[in-house]
This record gives C-alpha cells, sequence and structure tokens, in this order.
C-alpha cells in the first residue's frame, strides 16, 4: 500500500488521464464530492500522464488506454518502470482479453470498463489503497472465455497490423524484411491460434481481443 506522500494529510491523491474532457469532467465532481479523495491533476495522453505521475506523485491513477500521443499502455509502462509501488486503475471502453492480460502484466491493480458507475469506480479507488485489486466482471469474462489459448507473438501482431492496413504479402515482406513465405507461415499461426476463417476475419477478433489497437 502507497503511504504518506501519495495520501498526505489522509487524503487519497488521485491524478485523472484521460482524453475526453467530458469523462474527465464527470471524474472530477465525483472525486471533489468525496471528503477522503482529491484530485490533484488531469492528463489528456499518455505523455502527459507520465509527466504528471513524476511531479506529483498521486496516490491512484486513473488511466484510459486510447489516448493519443502516448497510449495508456505504454504510460503504465513508463510509471511502472519508474516507480514500483504505482497504483493505476485502468478505466476504460475497452476490454479484449488481450489487452487486458498486457495492462494487468505491466502493473496495472485494476481494471475496469467506463460503463462503471462513479460509485463502482470510487469504490475501486478506496480498495485499491487498501492494496485490492478489482476487475469488472465483464473483464473477468473476456478473462475466462480465453484461459489457455495461445496468445499472438510480437511478429505475428507486426504481420496482422500490416494486414489490417490492406497490404499483401509481398509489401509485408518488404516492410519486416522477411521472405513472403515467413509472413505466409506468421499468416497460417495467426489463423490457428484465432480461430479465423480468414485474413479479414483475424483482423477483426485481433481488435476485438486487443492484439491491435483500435
Amino acid at each position: 500500500m502507497m503511504e504518506d506522500a501519495n495520501n498526505a494529510g489522509g487524503l487519497i491523491r488521485v491524478l485523472v488521464s484521460d482524453d475526453h474532457p467530458v469523462m474527465r469532467h464527470g471524474l472530477r465532481a465525483a472525486i471533489s464530492t468525496q471528503a477522503d479523495m482529491v484530485l490533484v491533476g488531469e492528463a489528456e495522453n499518455g505523455r502527459e500522464a507520465i509527466r504528471k505521475y513524476r511531479e506529483l506523485r498521486p496516490g491512484v491513477v486513473l488511466m484510459d488506454l486510447q489516448m493519443p500521443d502516448v497510449d495508456g499502455l505504454d504510460a503504465i509502462e513508463a510509471i511502472r518502470g519508474e516507480f514500483p509501488d504505482a497504483n493505476i486503475i485502468v478505466l476504460t471502453s475497452f476490454p479484449g482479453d488481450a489487452r487486458i492480460m498486457r495492462a494487468l502484466m505491466l502493473g496495472a491493480t485494476s481494471y475496469l470498463l467506463k460503463s462503471s458507475t462513479l460509485e463502482e469506480i470510487i469504490r475501486t479507488i478506496r480498495a485499491s489503497i487498501s492494496g485490492r485489486h478489482v476487475v469488472d466482471p465483464d473483464v473477468a469474462h473476456d478473462l475466462a472465455a480465453y484461459a489457455g489459448t495461445e496468445m499472438l507473438t510480437p511478429r505475428e501482431i507486426a504481420v496482422l497490423q500490416l494486414v489490417a492496413q490492406g497490404h499483401g504479402n509481398k509489401m509485408i515482406a518488404a516492410e519486416l524484411f522477411v521472405s513472403e513465405e515467413t509472413v505466409k507461415s506468421r499468416m497460417r499461426n495467426i489463423l490457428g491460434k484465432l480461430g479465423a476463417s480468414d485474413r479479414t476475419h483475424a483482423v477483426i477478433l485481433a481488435m476485438q481481443r486487443g492484439f491491435l489497437k483500435l
């Protein structure tokens, strides 16, 4: 549990990182009504979240994942790399087991969807300060649904990212400095792992599961 500097005077110091002003306004309003919390800062993107964490050292960060410039996953990785005890709650619109697993592996302490009520978010902030982890039921369902399935490798994701951009095998091979046969082999692996019927289906499934950025 993070102490003292991050929660001076017994107040839970919160930093909100989200690129949507309406979301930040709603969280600001909810936190302002809590006697044991104070909003110490807001960030519109991951780069700003990293900088403000260094400056403010909050007790809790509410972190969106889909943000411009630097996204939430990269921000979590950077903050936790510099501050291993950072308490980061993911608050996002996007589930998907691959995205969830990456966030948790990078050190997110809880994972909520933006469909959560403000009361649920406030409870999660308090729970995180007590050292408890909260995972949205829909998020837990996604994790359970794909438990035991094989994850895509970074090289397979690189191929699929280019497929999503409309590139054919020859162009993908040139872009990644590999042979066309290697691209075809990785594509076969991708289809098998995702249970996809074709390249387009694979891209759709990969986006749903969070392997590809939306």
